[in-house]
């Protein structure tokens, strides 16, 4: 029974403060009661933090649907990150693509001109589908991981932090208010004095536990350059893996020379050996 009391009493008590506050912040945005305004470097931190975070989710998602423009897809593998399995390795479509042609030319009989060619292009068609398929492993694990980790981890703490800095903070003007009024009324009749030391001794708690929560989101937002630092290196390797598939694609289609490159130089376009431009830069 105890116990129960004091689930009641502390239900109570917790319904009281969220309803001081919310008439607080109510108030606020009415024009009504005084705000205490954070400091400009803590301001500042915060608009950096949240312009990281909402282009890092814009950057993750269009990176998702880079990689797999496929919604069902997507959703599968959401699911299986949620319940922590391994997401099944896919076969790409031009790994199928390259096996059933494989498989017609034994139909057709791989000696006539059509099932040979078919072998041929579908062996090519199973190269450039591991090679798209070693893009999206390493695209995901080098890129997409953390992303998704500074979302759905740091990002969560930093903004749990900030939710109870702006309770301190209402709580703070809270208690600058119930001061201000103690005084006003403590003018009026002398017999208010003990009211207003309560109030003061409030303000002073309600202060020091605003500095403190101030102090450690600070040190929490601080930690946003850090995370671009992270970020750029995951972006570098994003790009390698990116650029070493595309040289794949490049050099695995039939009639492609490793030794050369297709060149520009104003209207002119053509072949133009490697050697040629390595001696031009």
């Amino acid at each position: 029974t105890d116990t129960m009391d004091f689930n009641v009493k502390k239900l109570a008590s917790d319904a009281g403060v969220f309803f001081t506050r919310a008439v607080q912040y109510t108030e606020e945005k009415l024009g009504q009661a005084e705000k205490t305004e954070l400091d400009a470097h803590l301001e500042n931190l915060i608009a950096r933090a949240d312009c990281t975070k909402n282009w890092t989710e814009k950057i993750f998602r269009q990176t998702e649907v880079l990689l797999q423009p496929n919604p069902s897809a997507r959703i599968e593998e959401f699911f299986y990150e949620k319940l922590d399995r391994k997401i099944p390795s896919r076969t790409t479509n031009a790994e199928l693509l390259g096996q059933y042609m494989q498989d017609a030319a034994k139909e057709f009989g791989p000696g006539t001109p059509y099932g040979s060619t078919l072998i041929t292009v579908g062996e090519f068609q199973r190269r450039l589908g591991g090679a798209e398929r070693e893009f999206l492993q390493m695209s995901a694990i080098n890129f997409l991981t953390p992303l998704r980790n500074f979302l759905e981890g740091d990002w969560k703490t930093i903004s749990k932090e900030r939710r109870l800095l702006e309770n301190r903070r209402l709580d703070l003007d809270i208690c600058k208010a119930r001061l201000k009024k103690a005084k006003l009324a403590e003018d009026k009749a002398a017999l208010w004095s003990e009211e207003v030391d309560k109030a003061g001794h409030e303000l002073r708690a309600a202060q020091t536990e605003f500095d403190r929560q101030a102090e450690v989101t600070c040190l929490l937002l601080e930690g946003i350059s850090s995370t671009h630092v992270n970020h750029l290196r995951c972006l570098h390797e994003f790009v390698e893996a990116q650029a070493a598939y595309y040289l794949i694609t490049v050099y695995t289609v039939p009639g492609m020379d490793p030794d050369w490159l297709i060149g520009e130089r104003g209207n002119q376009k053509g072949k133009v050996p490697v050697t040629y431009l390595e001696l031009l830069s």
